[in-house]
């Protein structure tokens, strides 16, 4: 088993797959650390690509000789152009993924990229000689060498769930938090901290009835990602719009106080383009609603992501709030 790399990449996120893809296609020998091989590039919140400004990103990846774009395409079964109305200039790509499906199409690229290894195995330490990184060591002991070490572990590092008052370490919902690293960096002389990120209860399609919703089928004439797509899929699923009502406002603000948000417990700053729900009604007191997209995970599941839904509420009144 070979030890030395040029190049690795801890954490098999957009980033680190981006980055270990780059780094190989340059002829370097590199090697990708993932947790869990079979959760590479998978989406754990909404399985969408692009949006305002994120997908002008998405389109400079491609550019750049990345692979999002092809696999957003490749994946997708909803595709929207935002801000169609307005002018070029703040229209944005938008495309609903089959998570399952983008998660194994990036597997599949990575596994056949030459120079490129994976390893399933938690990186623990950062291995630093003469003030210069000479590897890793991962949690069974062992030393891999590198000459440089990039960290992509997105929400991993130190994680930390919160459900209402409860709270446990984990990267995201099931799965490990990277926590010896994240002690190990803090050593180093790195400034620790986390961004705080919230996602919604999932939801089975059986059991909603979408005649209360406004159906959004694909926009007929969409402009793939990537420069190098020729076909978008043909299967298609619609997304269905609605919005909170006066009850779901009510029950949050009577239970506020169960938030970690507000009771001081969360430290994090929250994406300004992602606000919990909680947020929304606290701060936007004069809105009687706010936005709510039912958007299916993929083209062979029940699971639906009620998009405008997330937040840190105890388990009993995320109930509640689906239901009003």
């Amino acid at each position: 088993m070979a030890s030395n790399y040029d190049i690795i990449v801890v954490g098999g996120g957009h980033a680190g797959c981006e980055a270990a893809l780059a780094a190989a296609r340059l002829g370097m020998r590199t090697l990708l650390f993932n947790i869990n091989l079979d959760s590479i590039a998978l989406m754990s919140c909404n399985p969408a690509i692009g949006g305002l400004a994120k997908g002008h990103l998405v389109k400079e990846i491609d550019a750049l000789g990345g692979e999002m774009a092809k696999i957003a395409d490749k994946t997708a079964n909803h595709f929207r152009i935002l801000n169609a109305s307005k002018g070029p200039a703040v229209q944005s790509s938008r495309v609903q993924c089959d998570k399952q499906l983008y998660r194994l199409a990036m597997k599949e690229t990575l596994e056949k990229e030459r120079n490129l290894h994976l390893k399933q195995s938690l990186v623990e330490e950062i291995i630093v000689e003469g003030n210069r990184v000479v590897g890793v060591v991962d949690q069974t002991g062992y030393f891999y060498g590198a000459k440089k070490v990039i960290i992509t572990t997105g929400t991993f590092l130190n994680g930390l769930i919160h459900i209402g008052p409860t709270r446990y370490p984990a990267g995201r919902a099931g799965e490990m938090a990277s926590l010896n690293l994240a002690n190990c960096l803090k050593k180093l002389g790195f400034e620790m901290g986390r961004l705080k990120t919230g996602t919604p209860p999932r939801l089975r399609a059986s059991t909603i009835d979408f005649s209360q919703f406004e159906r959004q089928d694909s926009d007929p004439h969409f402009i793939p990602f990537s420069f190098t797509t020729e076909k978008l899929p043909e299967e298609r699923l619609p997304s269905f719009f609605g919005n909170t009502e006066a009850e779901t406002h009510r029950i949050i603000r009577e239970n506020i106080h169960l938030s970690p948000l507000y009771a001081g417990v969360i430290k994090g700053i929250g994406a300004r383009y992602c606000p919990s729900l909680e947020d929304k009604v606290m701060r936007f007191t004069d809105k009687e609603s706010h936005p709510v997209v039912l958007e299916f995970e993929g083209l062979h599941t029940q699971e639906v992501y009620a998009k405008g839904l997330g937040n840190c509420l105890p388990l009993e009144l995320q109930e509640k709030i689906v239901h009003s």
